[in-house]
């Protein structure tokens, strides 16, 4: 079994569901409160990623980013080194889709090759919902990306989506 280790950022606004995917990812917990990102949070999951021949140990290496405000301050250097990138949204607020054209601009100009892949959380939320999924489908497009509609709070689809980014990073 070949081991691989690659980082991947986190990035959207704040309250989109950065800290809760990870936390689902990695804990398979979910926390109701809202308690704000500061700088970065570094977490690590191992993770087999069948691959044509063979099976990797792939090592995500999650960094979790501040929300816009704090994030404009210090990016470049958290940026520095991605290999992938999850651009999350939240399906109840469409300005946060918006965002993820310049987010998506950042980290391509810090690491030009890397994988990107966009969740659109809050699917739980039907009621509340004010994204189309043609909304999203032509966003991802324009960012050459896959979605996935997730739920941190009830894990749906959380899995899926970390490991269809963690196939694109061993191709």
């Amino acid at each position: 079994m070949i081991a691989l280790s690659k980082k991947v950022c986190l990035l959207g606004d704040f309250a989109v569901g950065k800290t809760s995917l990870v936390r689902r990812f990695v804990y398979n917990l979910f926390e109701d409160k809202y308690i704000s990102t500061i700088g970065v949070k570094v977490s690590r999951k191992v993770v087999a990623v069948p691959r044509t021949r063979d099976v990797v140990e792939l090592t995500l290496m999650l960094w979790d980013l501040a929300g816009s405000e704090e994030f404009d301050r210090v990016r470049t250097s958290y940026l520095r080194g991605a290999a992938g990138a999850i651009l999350v949204c939240d399906l109840t607020r469409p300005d946060t889709l918006d965002s993820l054209r310049a987010y998506a601009g950042l980290l391509r100009d810090a690491n030009p090759g890397i994988q990107l892949a966009v969740a659109a959380n809050k699917r739980d939320l039907t009621d509340q919902q004010r994204v189309a999924e043609s909304q999203l489908a032509a966003a991802a497009t324009g960012l050459n990306a896959p979605y996935t509609l997730t739920s941190a709070r009830t894990g749906d689809e959380v899995e899926t989506l970390f490991r269809h980014l963690g196939r694109l990073l061993v191709l």
